[in-house]
């Protein structure tokens, strides 16, 4: 499994816009084979800051996700105007969070 977290910072005055898109995309990644997870939460909304956390199966989803067509469009629309610290992680012992 694969763990895409991090942070998206967005100016103020586009964040209402920004969220919106970005829950739509959530919409339809969710729905996409091999999604685990697919997540967004506003942070701190007067930084423009949101917490951004993926679950994909491997990266084969994860590929095929970043190279959608709605994703390269609000890749498009956004990369401009967003500055991300996002990293991708290798989850190879998932297991219950109380116990061993």
């Amino acid at each position: 499994m694969l763990i895409v977290m991090g942070y998206m910072h967005v100016d103020r005055a586009d964040l209402t816009e920004f969220y919106a898109d970005l829950k739509h995309l959530a919409i339809t990644a969710r729905q996409r084979q091999g999604n685990v997870s697919y997540d967004a939460a506003l942070d701190e909304t007067e930084a423009g800051r949101l917490l951004i956390a993926e679950r994909w199966a491997d990266q084969a989803a994860l590929t095929s996700h970043l190279l959608a067509e709605d994703t390269l469009a609000f890749i498009k629309r956004w990369q401009s105007r967003v500055r991300g610290d996002i990293h991708k992680y290798d989850a190879s012992n998932e297991r219950e969070l109380v116990g061993a």
